[in-house]
């Protein structure tokens, strides 16, 4: 249910890009500038005490750690922690410190870089694979068709529709 709210109490559209340039925190140079210096300020936040059990509850609950570890390293280059660049570089540290973790409790955590497979998708080796044994096959139903035709049998019914060849 929606509060009551006044029509134009809300932000404009393109306000975010009025702010000027170095206002924000990840306008300017970052305060960790090397992957060392960025895990020395992420590695005891992480094992904390306070951040343990939030952490464990939050693997429970089935967040992939690839993107629980890429929320923290956003969160740090929006604060102007570090930059974009130092973030990917220390993902994969951060995910490891999650997975000892994880392992320290006693979770079943899921990692996140396992290849989704879609059932419903063909792909598209599948696709080239069954046209090319189309095109393969096609000759052969024409010649037999034209066997047929020679023998005095009934001819099989000429294609009709929107592609079909015009004699």
């Amino acid at each position: 249910m929606q509060e009551n709210r006044q029509p134009f109490d809300a932000p404009i559209p393109g306000q975010s890009l009025t702010a000027a340039v170095g206002s924000r925190p990840w306008q300017s140079p970052p305060k960790y500038a090397t992957i060392e210096d960025a895990l020395t300020y992420y590695i005891p936040r992480i094992t904390s005490e306070e951040m343990y059990d939030d952490l464990l509850d939050i693997m429970e609950l089935g967040v992939p750690l690839t993107s629980l570890a890429d929320t923290i390293q956003s969160a740090g280059v929006m604060q102007g922690l570090h930059s974009v660049d130092v973030g990917v570089l220390i993902s994969p540290v951060i995910i490891e410190m999650l997975a000892l973790i994880g392992d320290e409790g006693g979770i079943e955590y899921e990692l996140g870089m396992s290849k989704r497979v879609d059932e419903d998708k063909i792909s598209e080796g599948k696709i080239a694979l069954a046209l090319k044994s189309m095109r393969e096959q096609m000759p052969e139903a024409i010649k037999q068709a034209e066997e047929k035709e020679e023998m005095g049998e009934e001819p099989a019914e000429a294609p009709t529709g929107l592609m079909a060849r015009r004699a």
